[in-house]
């Protein structure tokens, strides 16, 4: 919890919530912000934001919306916690829980509210929330501290409960049309001089897809193969393009074979950079002359560097 006033955006981030459903609470529940300056928009404080966060998940737990704002609007004031900040009261008229959390680590307010807004199958929030963040931090910050940490959650609570399969598939296509839509707004000219690739029967896209946005975002063309590319087809599309760099992604060790990045390496018209990209691959097993990125901004750095480098080359 906070002790500032907060905007309509900022309230509707930490609660993973979409701003309009926040009008509708105010407009018909009175669930509004409080703090007033004049000749500034009104603003949530602490106490509003507690009274959202109990309308929240009374109606996630399928309290009727008039019913979930009677009870928010008759709690106690939210009391101080160890911190000198508040802490919202806790009620549960209905005796369940919510059906249990998404585990986001250290990751911000923001990522805790998408990660809320994913339980809920929310797409307008969850779309609302990705779309924010890419606009305000740009691709590589959006995906390393909102989105790779919601999905992490999911995967680790599938694993824990075997459950959150539509979860996962929601909140998988609404990253991948979040991704495509920023990919879309940052058409970069020139050729496309890298190659994205999942390996053979890979069928994680969403990392691949990330990286295609950041490098549009960054200026850099490139050409997506997609998911689960055999090895001739792979080495078919090096020999019928040239790219400068081939990016092959792998999310696990089933599909990290290194036969297929020695065919990109002896492939007729080899790509100067081979970068094995994804938790798959183990780095004692790589053949000589790939390189394994460490992060998303090493991936788009790397891409970006060995383009200007073949560019710079041809101009020479």
């Amino acid at each position: 919890m906070v002790d500032e006033a907060l905007s309509a955006g900022a309230v509707a981030r930490r609660l993973g919530v979409a701003v309009t459903t926040l009008r509708t609470w105010h407009q018909r529940y009175g669930l509004g912000p409080s703090e007033h300056i004049p000749g500034h928009h009104r603003r949530y404080t602490a106490s509003d934001l507690a009274r959202l966060e109990i309308m929240r998940r009374l109606t996630a737990e399928g309290v009727s919306p008039a019913e979930a704002a009677r009870w928010a609007r008759q709690a106690p004031e939210p009391m101080p916690n160890g911190s000198g900040t508040v802490a919202p009261a806790r009620i549960h008229p209905t005796g369940r829980d919510g059906g249990g959390s998404i585990p986001v680590g250290r990751a911000g307010p923001a990522a805790r509210g998408l990660a809320r807004a994913a339980m809920r199958l929310d797409a307008a929030a969850i779309s609302e929330t990705i779309a924010h963040a890419l606009a305000a931090s740009g691709v590589v910050a959006t995906w390393e501290g909102l989105l790779r940490p919601v999905l992490a959650g999911i995967g680790e609570r599938h694993a824990a409960t075997a459950g959150l399969i539509e979860v996962e598939h929601l909140m998988s296509r609404c990253v991948s049309e979040a991704l495509a839509a920023a990919s879309r707004a940052n058409v970069p000219t020139g050729p496309a001089r890298i190659l994205l690739s999942c390996a053979d029967e890979e069928q994680h896209t969403l990392p691949l897809e990330a990286l295609a946005a950041a490098l549009a975002e960054a200026g850099v063309s490139y050409r997506m193969l997609g998911a689960r590319v055999p090895v001739a087809a792979l080495v078919e599309a090096v020999n019928r393009t040239g790219p400068a760099a081939v990016v092959l992604w792998s999310h696990t060790r089933a599909t990290a074979d290194p036969t297929q990045l020695s065919a990109l390496l002896a492939a007729p018209r080899r790509p100067l950079l081979v970068l094995a990209a994804g938790p798959g691959w183990r780095a004692d097993t790589l053949p000589a002359g790939v390189v394994r990125p460490v992060d998303l901004a090493e991936a788009v750095s790397l891409s970006a560097a060995v383009r200007d480098s073949l560019d710079q080359s041809r101009r020479d």
